[in-house]
């Protein structure tokens, strides 16, 4: 139900019911005070969230700009630079979008908070101020009705006539009074309806634009959204297309680790750790080293892989030779010796497993040491074309003329390295070297005894 109205003609009886619905306005207004001071509060906060938002988009927009995509190799493709080129489009999208946003947040305090706070202020506060007075002059005017009220009628009739006079005015003074309120609830209610909807609509109608000035980019958008989606769709495409292929490459590179060698520049590369001298012992420092054979160029640069980066300057020199060392002359597995053209000290290094150590002596021409036993210690030496030294290359001929001379690979296919060294190291016995006439054991396989004596042979000294 709605307010009852107030008659100016119910302010001179002032009637019950007149004060009833005189109370049931002063309730309405009163209730349209609180909301409105919540609305402000509200409208306040909505402001507030708008700019922390607004400051949230315009840093995840500024993200996006200063971030730049690096595709994979030198030529980009169209649908490369499209994508490339597409975050820097997202955050001037949003920043637009943002800048409409601050507009209308920098017009809702003149569109919405002040007008309301001044409807609140000038009007319902200026009603309260006529409620105030209209109760001031309500008890005054019944504390004078009831002291006349109580006049004796035996008092002489010019103060009778004088109380009269008095009540009359102040009964005169609270109906004007009582008038005045009553027209200035009637002003506020009738106000209510254009002073405090009105800021609302305004508000609203910013919102709208700032909505539509989206809409807006939306359509400027659409045309690179359209280009870009075509450029994700193939991109994405290629990739399907590809993956297979590349799943293949990684599978194949799986089952045998070495195939990178194929696509290297380098005869050989990888992990190697170099013996160095300090003063107090030695240490074996990390290397990534890289060898080329047509120039017998070896690279080092000693790297940590745990923390990414060189833990010293890259060095460059050059192989004059190349030989494994025995298990029993270091402490450490997997080792060779290295001899450089401008160091007049050898180079220790160890592969990663013997594997990897055989490659590496491959690539690099590496010999197979030899324990010359007709030393007086047993240091390792390298072979001699003495007494010893023919004798073990004629029974190696003599062996494969005898029983290997239709083997299939003769001196192609290898023997196993450690039957090979143990085959060297009876024949340069001495005790077996002096009998002649004795030949090497069936037991010996014909590709063990062709690798002995290439061994030997390759082993022997440069000057022989």
């Amino acid at each position: 139900m709605g307010l009852p109205p107030l008659e100016f003609s119910d302010c001179y009886l002032d009637s019950p019911q007149f004060r009833e619905r005189l109370k049931s306005h002063e309730t309405e207004l009163e209730k349209t005070n609180k909301f409105i001071k919540e609305l402000i509060k509200d409208g306040k906060s909505l402001v507030a969230a708008h700019k922390t938002l607004s400051s949230a988009k315009r840093k995840f927009a500024g993200s996006l700009n200063e971030f730049k995509f690096r595709c994979i190799g030198d030529a980009e493709t169209d649908d490369e630079i499209c994508i490339a080129r597409s975050l820097q489009e997202f955050a001037a999208v949003l920043g637009n979008l943002e800048d409409e946003r601050m507009r209308m947040i920098e017009n809702a305090g003149e569109v919405l908070i002040t007008p309301l706070e001044k409807f609140r202020k000038e009007q319902i506060g200026a009603a309260k101020e006529v409620k105030k007075k209209y109760d001031k002059e309500t008890e005054k005017y019944c504390s004078v009705l009831e002291k006349h009220m109580n006049l004796s009628s035996r008092k002489k009739e010019v103060h009778l006539h004088e109380a009269d006079s008095q009540v009359d005015q102040m009964r005169q003074h609270f109906y004007e009074v009582s008038l005045e309120y009553v027209l200035k609830i009637h002003e506020v209610q009738e106000r209510k309806m254009f002073e405090f909807v009105e800021p609302l609509l305004a508000f609203l109608q910013g919102l709208f634009t700032f909505y539509h000035h989206g809409y807006e980019l939306a359509k400027d958008f659409s045309d690179f959204k359209t280009q870009l989606t075509i450029s994700i769709q193939n991109t994405r495409d290629r990739f399907e297309g590809t993956r297979s292929e590349v799943e293949a490459l990684m599978k194949k590179m799986k089952e045998n680790p070495h195939e990178q060698q194929t696509f290297s520049p380098f005869t050989m590369e990888g992990y190697l750790y170099i013996q160095e001298k300090r003063h107090f012992g030695t240490s074996w420092v990390k290397h990534y080293c890289t060898y080329q054979r047509d120039s017998k160029q070896i690279t080092l640069v000693p790297f940590d892989q745990k923390s990414g980066g060189k833990v010293g300057e890259e060095e460059v020199v050059f192989l004059k030779s190349c030989i494994r060392r025995k298990t029993d002359s270091i402490e450490k597995r997997f080792c060779f010796d290295v001899e450089l053209v401008d160091r007049s000290t050898t180079l220790t290094m160890q592969a990663l497993s013997e594997d990897d150590r055989r490659l590496w002596m491959e690539a690099m021409d590496g010999r197979e040491p030899v324990y010359n036993s007709n030393k007086d210690s047993q240091s390792e030496g390298f072979a001699q074309l003495d007494s010893i030294g023919f004798s073990i290359i004629r029974k190696c001929i003599q062996a494969v003329e005898t029983r290997g001379i239709n083997e299939q690979g003769l001196y192609r296919i290898v023997g196993v390295n450690s039957r090979v060294q143990k085959l060297l190291n009876l024949l340069m016995d001495p005790k077996i070297a002096i009998e002649a006439d004795t030949e090497i054991s069936s037991d010996w396989e014909i590709k063990t005894i062709t690798s002995a004596l290439k061994t030997y042979l390759r082993c022997l000294p440069w000057s022989t």
